[in-house]
This record gives structure tokens, C-alpha cells and sequence, in this order.
């Protein structure tokens, strides 16, 4: 599989990237797998050459972190042949110093996160979103000491107004701190508001786009009727998901699946090749719960479109309110 370096590093990341919150605990998530249940995909996409993985503490409170770690190891990936991303700012208690991007939380929770991951760093740590109560140069102080420390090889960002992400740049630079490499934004077909500011503004700066549900949260698999809640478990129990698209989005949706009808081919791998072609994504994040769902995922590398099926991807599309921040 074909690998491309994340940002302005020498680090180098497949087109695809699994990410991890699929797989854990139950009493998490009902649609969550199990260990059991999640290795065989794992295995899978080490098996079809995906190099980077993605996950968070948050994810089944740490126990995603601990299966992808265990799993690594069971399918005897050497650490030096795998690039592993998690995450920090969501609550891991009850408490005001379990959560947030303050420094005692940053400083304890990349040390709980190698303890699951049972690894001495991670590739790459980013924050989980922007955190209006702690000043800035906080969060940048103790981002730099984990690098510092050899805790993280690089850091990154997630969803957050292009302006916020400025301000976290600016003051990196000014103050010779590790520099944001990449930007894990929501993006997809029936979501494109990261066009306007945030996309462009990572073109300018040389940081990796790498998109989160780029499948829409299984929005633009076609499977659901207009106003409906889908088939799968996920698509009945997925109270975020739903809040973040609408019944005018099925028009989007629509225009994917006569793309896709009329290539012979699942929606998902129309939806997915066509972010792998938007100009600064590295690698969309993906999730797969079915072995399937990576066959496609790596079938959409490949596909190339007409002039005339971009324009009716592109033609439905309506603007939305900014999503996902939160």
C-alpha cells in the first residue's frame, strides 16, 4: 500500500488509517466489538499493509487503547513498522482534573495511555478538541514536554475552528514548542464546512488532513430510509451520528449511490475514494467492523472519476451548521 509522509515530517503513513473506537467495551457502546470480535479486522488490515492506527483514551475508557496494543503484539508488528495515534482532552473520571487539555491531565494521561498501549511512545498525540478553559500556552508547555520526554514523536489536533488552530500554531512557533503536524478534522461528503477555512489553512501550513468519519458514520452507506435510523446496530443507537446530519443530506446520499450503481460498486467505496482525492487529506480514518468494510476501503484507493460523476457527487450538497466541535 502506497505510504505518504504526514505533514511536513519524515514520517510516513499508508492512505488509510483504521481507526480504533469500533473496538473495546460493550458497556461502552452497544455497536463497540469486543477484543475477540476486533482482532480478526486488526489482523486483517496489518495483513493488507495499513500502517497507521488510531485511537484515544476516551474510547471504551481505555480499553481500545489496550487492544490495539495486545494485538500489535500478538501479530508480532515490529513497533518500528507502525505508527500509532491516540488522543487526550475527554473525561476519564469525575473529577475537574480528569479531563481537559490542562497540564496535569495531559502529563497523566500520556503515561496511562503507554501503560495500555504497553508501549514506551506513541507516534503521534493529539487533542481530542479545543479546550476553552485552559489558556493556550499551557496546553503547548506540556504537549512539548511530552515530546521532550520521548513520549510522542509528533502531535496533532482535532476538530476546532481554523482560528483556534492559528492561535495554537502561532504561539508554538513564537515560543520554539513542537508544532502541530496534523489536523483530525470531520469531513465527508454530506459535511464539506472544513473546506471553507480549516483545509486550506492546512494546505498553507503543510499539515496532514486526516479526516474523521469520512463514510458519514455509515450516513452515505445508503442503508437508511429518509428519516430513519438504520439497519445496523450503530445506526439505531447512535445518538451523535444523528445529530450531526439531516434528512436534506439524503440528497448527497442519493448521488453516491447512483455513482456507485452505476460503477457496480458499494456505496462505501464511492464516498471514501472520493475524500481520498480532496486536496490535503493524507489519510481518512476509517472504521470497520466487518472484514468488508476494509476490502472496499483499499478498492477505493484505486478508483478514478469522471469529470461528470464529481459534479453530481458535488451538485446536492447544502451548507451546514459547524459540527463536530464538541
Amino acid at each position: 500500500m502506497d505510504q505518504i509522509a504526514l505533514g511536513r515530517t519524515g514520517l510516513k503513513v499508508t492512505r488509510l488509517c483504521l481507526g480504533m473506537m469500533t473496538y473495546g467495551s460493550k458497556n461502552w457502546r452497544p455497536w463497540v466489538l469486543n477484543e475477540e470480535e476486533g482482532r480478526p479486522i486488526i489482523a486483517r488490515a496489518v495483513e493488507l499493509g495499513i500502517n497507521f492506527f488510531d485511537t484515544a483514551n476516551v474510547y471504551s475508557r481505555g480499553v481500545s487503547e489496550e487492544i490495539l496494543g495486545r494485538a500489535l503484539k500478538a501479530l508480532k508488528v515490529a513497533r518500528e513498522q507502525v505508527v500509532v495515534a491516540t488522543k487526550v482532552h475527554g473525561a476519564m473520571g469525575e473529577t475537574p482534573n480528569e479531563k481537559g487539555l490542562s497540564r496535569k491531565h495531559i502529563m497523566h494521561q500520556i503515561d496511562a495511555s503507554l501503560r495500555r498501549l504497553d508501549m514506551d511512545y506513541v507516534d503521534l498525540y493529539q487533542i481530542h478538541r479545543f479546550d476553552p478553559t485552559v489558556p493556550i500556552d499551557e496546553t503547548i508547555d506540556a504537549l512539548d514536554a511530552v515530546v521532550r520526554a520521548g513520549k510522542a514523536l509528533h502531535i496533532g489536533a482535532s476538530s476546532m475552528y481554523a482560528w483556534q488552530f492559528a492561535q495554537y500554531l502561532n504561539r508554538q512557533e513564537r515560543g520554539g514548542k513542537a508544532r502541530f503536524v496534523s489536523m483530525q478534522n470531520h469531513y465527508n461528503l454530506v459535511y464539506r464546512e472544513e473546506e471553507r477555512e480549516m483545509i486550506p489553512f492546512c494546505l498553507a501550513e503543510g499539515i496532514a488532513v486526516i479526516p474523521w468519519s469520512p463514510m458519514a458514520r455509515g450516513f452515505l452507506m445508503g442503508n437508511r430510509g429518509r428519516g430513519g435510523v438504520g439497519e445496523t446496530l450503530r445506526g439505531k443507537t447512535d445518538e451523535f451520528g444523528r445529530g450531526l446530519y439531516s434528512d436534506d443530506d439524503y440528497n448527497v446520499v442519493d448521488a453516491v449511490t447512483k455513482v456507485a450503481k452505476d460503477r457496480g460498486v458499494p456505496n462505501a467505496q464511492i464516498a471514501l475514494a472520493w475524500i481520498l482525492h480532496q486536496p490535503g487529506v493524507t489519510a481518512p480514518i476509517i472504521g470497520a467492523s466487518k472484514l468488508s468494510h476494509l476490502d472496499d476501503a483499499v478498492k477505493a484507493l484505486e478508483l478514478r472519476f469522471t469529470e461528470a460523476e464529481l459534479t453530481a457527487l458535488a451538485a446536492p450538497y447544502r451548507p451546514h451548521p459547524v459540527s463536530g466541535h464538541t
